[in-house]
């Protein structure tokens, strides 16, 4: 690239740690909170049924598609009122699935290439999940995290991209926006005016044949070594 990257937002979820075992697992640890707590409600809605609920209110509230700690509330206080439990334990329940979501377990090169990036770059969070940088453990990393639920949009849309320029405060060709996410991340960061830089960890096959990410590594730590490499003394003076 041939202006320097100023500053990077990055994608959660699928980037720095992989996000599949985290959502099998709080669904065990929601059901066995429930199974304690609120017996009649884990009774009529076990894990398969507790899904359906879940996509049902989805459905229902298109207006909170930003929003999952919201809408997976709203879900607990309408199991919890069909079975027939106080809908005021749906709070609890949900610290107990929270608390399980921020439990990660990270990509082997993550930690030690954020660390990396951050020496470099200011570096930014933009997420249309609901993970907590500071309950995760990485909070340091980061100047700030704009989530969808803040945000009020979730990615592609330009909007969210904007906010997070804006808060650096930079340009959007300045900014380096880093994801797994074809359409969310890397499409929607080069409709928004940023760079882009693919983390393909599966060896995916690009699908467009008119538009490329500018950068695109298998690992975290590949775009690391891009910008120091790029950031070097050396680089800097040819």
């Amino acid at each position: 690239m041939a202006s320097p990257v100023r500053a990077i937002t990055l994608d959660l979820d699928d980037t720095l740690w992989p996000f599949a075992p985290i959502g099998a697992r709080v669904e065990r640890v929601l059901h066995d909170w429930l199974t304690t707590h609120c017996p009649r409600t884990a009774q009529r809605f076990p894990i398969e049924a507790m899904r359906e609920l879940r996509e049902r209110i989805y459905f229902e509230r298109p207006d909170l598609a930003h929003d999952f700690s919201l809408l997976r509330k709203l879900s607990l206080v309408r199991a919890m009122e069909l079975a027939g439990d106080d809908p005021l334990h749906a709070d609890a329940a949900f610290e107990a699935f929270y608390d399980e979501r921020n439990r990660v377990e990270f990509y082997d090169d993550s930690l030690d290439a954020l660390a990396r990036l951050a020496a470099r770059v200011p570096l930014a969070a933009i997420s249309n999940g609901n993970a907590d940088l500071a309950r995760v453990g990485i909070g340091t990393h980061f100047v700030f995290q704009l989530g969808a639920r803040e945000h009020g949009t979730p990615k592609p849309a330009a909007s969210i991209f904007h906010a997070a320029c804006e808060r650096f405060p930079l340009a959007p060709a300045d900014v380096l926006h880093v994801g797994d996410d074809i359409e969310m991340d890397v499409l929607g960061a080069q409709r928004a005016g940023l760079r882009s830089c693919w983390i393909n960890r599966t060896g995916a096959h690009w699908p467009h044949a008119d538009v490329r990410p500018d950068l695109e590594f298998t690992t975290l730590a590949g775009l690391a070594d891009w910008l120091d490499a790029a950031q070097s003394p050396e680089t800097a003076a040819a």
